[in-house]
């Protein structure tokens, strides 16, 4: 993996307030920590480490790490990178600074290339299981990410992490039998019963009873009809 160059600056200010002191300053608070040293707090430029990260190609960074008053630079592994749920904005990142023949192990993006057998002539689906896969290696030979070739992938079938070659010098770890891809057979749409008869379709439409309304209306008809009595 190749490396970026980082700059940063030590950090006085520490605690939530200070925090928000120095991302008003334009600076990102960071912690840094490893096996042989003593974890510390670090301020990162807010605009050069958001160059860094949308500039790299993977979620993985290796950067050589300058810190203002320091001589010699650190060999650090952009670990997490905290942002505000709503708005995004970086708020903390964690630095793990790791020796250059010390085997290290990050979890890196897994990839598919090719057109499974499955899919091409059996209509099935290719189904992303694992997106991740944990790897170890000296930080020179950490993959940006692995790419597994799935064109022999049969309908009913799946890759597992067992079966997946690493690149020189890596270590894939986890349960072998873990499913990374799967060809998922083509899903059989149900059909449909026809509706006997088209009334059938339609809304029931309820009838009006009107022999109880009516009959007040015929009396009185009937009433009109009558004549008039005459007066003794």
């Amino acid at each position: 993996m190749k490396t970026v160059a980082l700059n940063a600056f030590p950090r006085t200010l520490k605690r939530r307030k200070g925090s928000k002191v120095v991302r008003s300053q334009g600076r990102i608070p960071a912690s840094i920590y490893g096996k042989s040293i003593q974890p510390g707090n670090l301020e990162l430029d807010a605009v050069e480490l958001d160059t860094v990260i949308h500039a790299g190609h993977s979620e993985v960074i290796l950067a050589d790490l300058t810190v203002k008053g320091e001589t010699a630079t650190r060999l650090v592994l952009v670990q997490e990178v905290q942002h505000h749920a709503l708005t995004g904005e970086m708020l903390h990142v964690d630095l793990h600074e790791v020796q250059p023949d010390e085997k290290v192990s990050i979890r890196v993006p897994v990839e598919s290339t090719g057109e499974p057998a499955g899919v091409k002539n059996g209509g099935g689906t290719l189904e992303h299981v694992l997106l991740k896969l944990r790897v170890r290696a000296l930080p020179k030979d950490l993959p940006e990410q692995i790419v597994v070739d799935v064109s022999g992938l049969e309908v009913g079938r799946s890759l597992h992490i067992g079966e997946i070659t690493p690149p020189p010098n890596v270590e894939i770890l986890g349960t072998k039998t873990v499913s990374v891809f799967t060809c998922a057979a083509p899903t059989k749409e149900e059909e449909v019963a026809p509706v006997a008869g088209e009334a059938a379709k339609q809304p029931e439409m309820l009838k009006e009873k009107k022999g109880d309304e009516a009959a007040p209306a015929a009396a009185g008809k009937a009433d009109e009809k009558k004549p008039a009595e005459k007066k003794k």
